[in-house]
């Protein structure tokens, strides 16, 4: 008999049998249904093969295949995954992290749907107000249009009019010819009643309001009819809009859509649409949505205006040398009393002006090659022909422009996105764009309590919305994403907050009998965040979910019901079951992992700390983004932890101003620092290198071996070998981007496409190297009995052992293993490599180079996806690096490596607004005795 937890087939639990995918060793397992249970083991022991590449990809494929033939022909291929059979499989859903949308439209409430959801309330439930006088708008229907008439004009002359042309320029020439057409005899222009004469236009270059005249009538409570046929037909004329004109002349406004009684501005009526910023309706036309633009300025075209235009203060265009715009210069000036040799600083302003944006009159050069007489030419100006190149000149030429443009603030919607009509609806005295800027807490309180402050109409409207919105903010507060706000665009999210932002997605759609598959959801997590996180899991789990992680926090292990340990090591040497059970059971286990949850092995904390050189660099006054004009006192030659909650402000003060200075500093790089008041200590460093998560290479051509430069070397060893030599093999043979050494087959890729007509295309080993990627002539050229392509394919293990006598190569490839990679193949696309291994891969080629003993290295969580056993590798790498005198600066929320630090700096107290402070500096003993601090409560707690 089935229970409540079994599948339609009946299986209680998931059964996954015979799987080989990768380095998995024929396994076979089984694990609860409609619980949390967590995959952990070493990095590359085979998690993400079991997880994602076995159980997620039999997933996807079983719900492709239930598309028709039709529809499956346009979806691209899905293979079986190497697996014998896999029963009690719910529909899959996988949040990963590498899907961060680069889309610089995609905001934290588009992808919530909270955003979705103000927009109709605003649209159905907004009030809107005029943006010439702040006046209430209104609507009137025919009728009351017609009361109003009767009432206030009784007896009176009146003029009704039909307002076609609102404050635009023309003849308008067609205009009259048509309105005559229609039967209509008289005009009103810009105020002035007139009768249509033929061929009759008015001055193209100046701003125009016409109107038709309807009817001239005289305003009696009898003549009604006259009267509302008359309103009728300028309301039909005038597209909803009407104007009348009394003795007096004064004027007044009528519509039947939303209208500023004052100025007579009406607006359509709102959709949602009218506030989006990725619809042309809603968006602000000048950044089309963006809230950015990028222009050109003269600070860009003349950075030093000590210079003259000879010595080159026009930065496009250099120097004095013969060309035709010199001499154009040279005639434009004149006038303003100033020339070539002058510096700018000394030209009058409307000089400047006619430089950068050009003038209509000609510019007459005299002529060399006929004496006496001038050339006559327009002169466009530098900015203009910038923008032209831009528009229309090669992408040399664009990459070129992009270095005088400056991305600003839009000058119209002063980066809030939307059109003026649309900020001008409000609800409770405040707009759409205005609670898109509040952070998460600010937004829900703003909303608890929102009814009495609206109008009966209002909250019969609101009612179900608000619920909706309310439900979701309540998920985002619950997995600790309190301090992000609406409008805070979701490429600027690290990989574990936009997998938390899916996941909050994932909860508000309340799907039940689903198998969730997560990757590391409690990267770039707090410890105190991580316990919501936890719980969101866990609710996710009680609506009758399966939740699979692949984890290797301690809290999120102890906390799940059933732990899967995959190993005993990586690459070749992991793909096993190494223990399984309730944490109960899964802690009398003697893998790795149970003795370090255990507690039997742990990583040490150091006798004593560095002391460093005695020198520091100091950054004094950031308040970038939440920053609360903080100053930053690294003591350098040490290992330094930045910690704190997340959104405290760590990575606005370390990449967004500390990275931007050094790198500028020593690279002349351009990325503009975020606010600061100055920088002391910059002579102790002689560079900076930043170790981040981005991948190595895009596309399947890259691969360590190549990103590391080794290729290069055991290119050029195997090109020195006397085969080679006798064969005229230079360095190029054995490459497999070029042609000459490659199969040519598959043009160097190892794999051949196969197209399907009705069926998934298929990826085939090619059949005429086998997937070795080089031709046969190529392969015969051996080194140790191992031919180019079998170097490819040797992990990093093996290749220390056999390039042991190959200074040059060992060096790197030994690195490589040091830093925790010796699974991984050297030849291993780029595209399988996770965030966690290219980052080592990296920070495995820094290490390799020549130190100095002056660098600094900033590393972003490099804990990402290790596993206990890797994390020691990786501090005893690190520790090297701190030892040769360097200074080795982590951002990291993970207690082992902040307890090995020899300094750190917590930031805080909270995330968003509440943060930006640094608020506990010291060794990791001082700082966790400090008071009011999160990381000193968990801290003290794992130094004990």
């Amino acid at each position: 008999m089935a229970n409540n937890h079994s599948d339609i087939t009946g299986h209680d639990n998931i059964e996954i049998l015979g799987a080989r995918e990768h380095n998995l060793k024929n396994i076979d397992l089984t694990i609860p249904r409609n619980k949390l249970v967590v995959f952990t083991g070493i990095s590359g022991s085979g998690k993400s093969s079991l997880a994602f590449d076995t159980v997620y990809a039999e997933g996807q494929r079983r719900y492709m295949e239930s598309f028709s033939a039709y529809a499956r022909s346009f979806m691209g291929n899905m293979e079986r995954p190497d697996v014998d059979k896999i029963n009690g499989l719910s529909p899959v859903i996988s949040i990963e992290q590498k899907t961060t949308s680069k889309n610089p439209r995609s905001t934290v409430g588009t992808v919530t749907e909270i955003y979705d959801f103000m927009r109709l309330l605003y649209a159905r439930a907004g009030e809107a107000f005029s943006y010439v006088t702040g006046e209430k708008m209104i609507k009137q229907s025919i009728d009351q249009i017609i009361d109003v008439i009767l009432q206030d004009y009784q007896n009176q002359k009146l003029i009704i009019l039909a307002p076609v042309v609102k404050g635009r320029k023309g003849h308008y020439r067609e205009l009259f010819v048509q309105i005559e057409k229609l039967g209509y005899t008289k005009v009103r222009v810009d105020g002035v009643v007139m009768d249509i004469q033929p061929k009759m236009q008015l001055d193209r270059f100046k701003i125009h309001d016409i109107e038709i005249v309807i009817d001239r009538i005289i305003v009696k409570t009898e003549d009604r009819f006259r009267l509302s046929q008359s309103v009728q037909t300028a309301l039909n004329q005038g597209k909803g809009i009407m104007m009348t004109r009394d003795e007096k002349n004064e004027v007044r406004n009528f519509s039947k859509y939303l209208m500023d009684p004052v100025s007579g501005i009406s607006y359509d009526e709102p959709s949602p649409n009218n506030f989006s910023f990725n619809s042309p309706y809603g968006w602000c036309p000048t950044c089309q949505g963006l809230g950015k633009v990028e222009e050109i300025t003269e600070d860009s075209i003349l950075p030093d205006k000590t210079l003259s235009i000879e010595k080159g203060a026009i930065a496009p265009i250099g120097e004095f040398r013969d060309m035709w715009i010199f001499k154009q210069l040279e005639v434009l000036l004149k006038p303003y009393k100033v020339n070539l040799k002058t510096p700018i600083e000394k030209f009058p302003a409307e000089a400047i002006e006619i430089m950068l944006h050009g003038t209509d009159t000609p510019v007459a050069v005299p002529s060399k090659k006929y004496e006496g007489t001038d050339w006559n030419t327009k002169y466009e100006g530098i900015v203009t022909f910038l923008k032209r190149q831009q528009e229309t000149g090669s992408e040399k030429i664009q990459d070129w422009i992009k270095d005088f443009m400056v991305v600003s603030t839009c000058p119209d919607c002063k980066g809030l996105r939307l059109k003026k009509e649309s900020l001008h609806f409000l609800i409770d005295h405040k707009n759409i764009a205005q609670l898109a800027e509040m952070d998460i807490t600010e937004l829900a309180e703003w909303f608890t309590g929102l009814e009495p402050r609206m109008s009966e109409r209002q909250n019969v409207i609101a009612k179900e919305i608000l619920k909706e919105i309310r439900k979701r903010i309540g998920f985002l507060t619950g997995i600790g994403l309190e301090y992000l706000t609406l409008n805070r665009s979701l490429r600027t999210l690290s990989g574990g907050e936009a997998q938390r932002i899916r996941l909050a997605t994932q909860i508000g759609t309340q799907l039940t009998n689903v198998l969730y598959i997560m990757d590391e959801p409690s990267i770039g997590l707090h410890q105190r965040d991580n316990v919501k996180l936890i719980q969101a899991l866990k609710d996710l789990r009680d609506l009758g979910n399966s939740v699979l992680i692949v984890e290797h926090d301690k809290d999120m292990m102890l906390e799940s019901d059933y732990i899967v340990d995959i190993g005993p090591g990586a690459g070749r040497h992991g793909g096993a079951i190494v223990g399984q059970g309730t944490p109960t059971e899964f802690l009398q286990n003697n893998s790795t992992t149970a003795n370090f949850l255990s507690g039997k092995i742990g990583i040490e904390v150091p006798k004593q700390r560095r002391k460093g050189n005695g020198n520091t660099l100091i950054i004094k006054g950031a308040s970038g983004n939440n920053l609360k004009n903080v100053t930053l006192k690294l003591p350098l030659g040490k290992m330094i932890s930045i910690t704190g909650v997340s959104g405290s402000g760590k990575s606005s003060l370390i990449h967004d101003t500390m990275y931007p200075i050094l790198n500028r500093h020593f690279f002349n790089a351009k990325q503009e620092p975020m606010a600061h008041k100055s920088v002391e200590g910059l002579e102790h460093l002689d560079k900076v290198i930043e170790v981040d998560q981005s991948p190595i290479g895009r596309t399947p051509r890259s691969n360590p071996a190549t990103y590391t430069g080794m290729f290069t070397d055991i290119r050029t060893l195997y090109a020195e070998l006397p085969e080679s030599k006798i064969r005229g093999y230079k360095a190029g043979r054995f490459s497999f981007n070029v042609k000459g050494g490659r199969c040519e087959d598959c043009e160097g890729a190892g794999m051949k496409k196969i197209e399907m007509e009705f069926l998934p295309d298929v990826h085939v080993a090619c059949e005429t190297c086998k997937g070795k990627r080089f031709n046969r002539e190529t392969q015969e050229v051996r080194f140790k009995g191992k031919s180019i392509a079998d170097v490819l394919d040797m992990t990093v293990e093996q290749a220390v052992e056999f390039f042991e006598n190959q200074p040059k190569i060992a060096r790197k490839v030994q690195m490589l293993n040091e830093v925790g990679l010796g699974y991984i193949t050297i030849g291993q696309q780029a595209t399988t490599l996770s965030g966690g291994e290219a980052q080592r891969v990296k920070l495995a080629e820094e290490l390799s180079k020549r130190d100095t003993g002056k660098t600094m290295y900033i590393l972003d969580e490099p804990t990402t996806g290790l596993h206990f056993q890797d994390i020691k590798k990786l501090l005893e790498v690190l520790n090297r690096l701190a030892d040769k005198g360097n200074t080795v600066l982590i951002i990291e929320h993970n207690l082992d490596v902040i307890k090995v630090s020899d300094h750190v700096i917590d930031i805080g107290p909270e995330g968003g607004q509440k943060g930006g402070n640094i608020i506990a500096e010291g060794t990791p003993e001082q700082v966790a005795k400090v008071k009011g601090s999160y990381t000193a409560k968990f801290l003290k707690e794992e130094l004990s």
